[in-house]
Formats: C-alpha cells, structure tokens, sequence
C-alpha cells in the first residue's frame, strides 16, 4: 500500500504562483508514473500532467505552460509548480501514482483557489 499527502495548496490572486507537493509513504522508484489531477463540484476529475520514472512529462492543453511537474525520488516527492493561476485553476488537486505492479493510488486533495 502506499499513502500519498498532497499539500501547498490555498487561497491566491490571478496572476500568483503556488507549489504543490506530494509525499508518498514508500520510496517511489517503485512508482512508474505520478501526476496530478484536478476537480470542481459537479465535474469529472480531469487530467492536469503527469510524470514517468524516465522523467517524461506531459500535460493537459489548458496549462499552456504555465505548470511545471517534477519529481524527487530521494524524497519521494512529486511537485506541481503552478505559475500564472486563473481564476479557472480553482479545483481540489490530487495525486496520482500508479506502481511498477499496476496498482493505482490517489491522494485525498488539496484546495487550490484563485481569486479575480
């Protein structure tokens, strides 16, 4: 089993930055892929950008690169770096790893809000 612990999140204007980490509770060079999903009430949690052991990246076509995803494994972190926050950012942001074994886990979120 592995538990992930998203923080970094909160209250912020238009144009600010946050960075969201993510620490898993096993050493993640177990972990194939981790990334970072987001959702609002009412909507489906939607893909944001992930990142693969071989530390391949990709993301979804409203970061406009804005978002920047890294990945520590000495300390079993995954971050988000977010620049450039819209108020369309607003969301509860999860983590997301999925095992060398196949196995998916998601964190429990962290509110990111943006303000006009």
């Amino acid at each position: 089993q592995v538990q992930l612990v998203e923080s970094g999140g909160g209250l912020v204007q238009a144009g600010g930055s946050l960075r969201l980490s993510c620490v898993a509770s096993r050493s993640i060079f177990r972990i194939s892929t981790m990334g970072w999903y987001r959702q609002t009430p009412g909507k489906q949690r939607e893909f944001v950008a992930l990142i693969t052991s071989g530390g391949n990246s990709n993301y979804r076509d409203f970061v406009e690169g804005r978002f920047t995803i890294s990945r520590d494994n000495a300390k079993n972190t995954v971050y988000l770096q977010m620049n450039s926050l819209k108020p369309e950012d607003t969301a509860a942001y999860y983590c997301w790893a999925r095992l060398i074994s196949a196995s998916d886990y998601w964190g429990q979120g962290t509110q990111v809000t943006v303000s006009s």
